[in-house]
């Protein structure tokens, strides 16, 4: 199997592995336990945290949660006034912000250019005095674009509004801007488990509790964590920090080598400069990607994102770029990374392009 589906999730890092079997082998004490074990599962979990907020601003604690959506819909629902985002972000906004519009709160949701970008006048326009939360994506998860976080971050402190960064693409990857208020992460993203994210949260900042119990995790959250995932967590924070500017250059050499692949029958989705290389979303005129994917069983490759997959709707995202219905159909999303070698994506994409061109001759 070619794995071409980074944005879905990355494969676990063996580091990240080795970090969590002691915790899942023989040392099983709760971390909010007073006791010896306890304060020894304790240490671990303060050990992760630290790693993780190397990749985040100063000024502000991780909090850890059971993921992104959980990060993402406690920082919508624990602030409050009315609410700017944008139509491209995640179903972890955009529904969280459409259930707070039925409770009343006031909502705007912005449009992009067909860049995939947001214009910052209109923004400037929506951003009033008044509004009570920001929310972007640094880094989208269907098509790679990179918005202008500190630009917005700095609109939404000119209006008194606070600022929360979806930053689970970018993570690791792209540098947070130190002017964000709130910042969503996830570990499967990084090379480390799934389970376990994180929402940064400025100091000052206050946040009302999503989940009621206990209260473990500063500034409000309940539930007991898991110091296997936290250490899997923090051990894969540590190694993007370590090797991120040899993953960068190995990422910005398979996004041109696979550009080059591709050829000019394929057109990229989406800003071509202002975007995370590691994604590249593409469209072929007339392509059923149905068709492809069934052709190509051992290439794992995504027909969008993977939370949207097998719903028969048409990417949400793509549509905001100005792409016809059809075009959006005809759309696909490769993903590379750390693990991915050259030879393996440049033969599956090879694969696939000789499969796309197969079913224009069949037709």
């Amino acid at each position: 199997m070619s794995y071409l589906d980074y944005q879905a999730t990355t494969p676990l890092a063996p580091e990240a592995l080795a970090a969590m079997l002691p915790w899942l082998e023989r040392q099983h004490a709760n971390p909010h336990s007073p006791h010896r074990e306890g304060r020894a599962a304790r240490a671990a979990v303060e050990v992760a945290r630290g790693q993780v907020a190397r990749l985040l601003p100063d000024g502000g604690r991780v909090a850890f949660t059971s993921g992104a959506t959980e990060a993402l819909n406690w920082a919508i629902q624990g602030t409050q006034g009315p609410i700017v985002t944008l139509t491209t972000e995640h179903a972890a906004v955009l529904d969280t912000v459409a259930a707070e519009a039925r409770k009343g709160r006031p909502v705007t949701i912005l449009p992009v250019g067909a860049d995939g970008r947001v214009d910052l006048d209109e923004a400037a326009r929506a951003i009033r005095p008044g509004t009570g939360l920001v929310a972007a994506m640094l880094v989208n998860n269907e098509i790679g674009v990179i918005q202008p976080i500190a630009e917005l971050a700095a609109l939404a402190h000119a209006a008194g509004a606070r600022f929360l960064c979806d930053a689970v693409q970018g993570y690791g990857r792209v540098p947070i801007p130190d002017s964000c208020d709130l910042v969503a992460v996830s570990a499967h993203k990084i090379h480390g488990p799934k389970g376990i994210g994180a929402l940064w949260v400025r100091d000052g900042v206050p946040l009302a509790p999503l989940l009621h119990g206990g209260g473990q995790e500063a500034p409000g959250r309940s539930g007991t964590l898991s110091p296997a995932l936290c250490a899997g967590f923090g051990a894969a924070a540590k190694l993007a920090v370590e090797r991120h500017d040899e993953d960068a250059a190995h990422v910005a050499r398979l996004a041109q080598a696979a550009l080059a692949t591709f050829g000019s029958d394929w057109r990229v989705n989406g800003s071509t400069e202002h975007r995370y290389r590691g994604n590249l979303n593409l469209r072929r005129a007339g392509l059923d990607v149905a068709r492809l994917m069934s052709d190509l069983r051992d290439i794992a490759f995504s027909a969008g994102s993977a939370c949207a997959s097998g719903s028969g709707r048409p990417s949400h995202v793509l549509r905001a770029i100005g792409l016809s219905d059809a075009e959006a159909r005809s759309s696909i999303r490769i993903g590379f990374g750390r693990t991915t070698s050259e030879e393996e994506l440049l033969n599956a994409i090879t694969r696939i392009d000789a499969a796309a061109r197969a079913q224009k001759v069949a037709a």
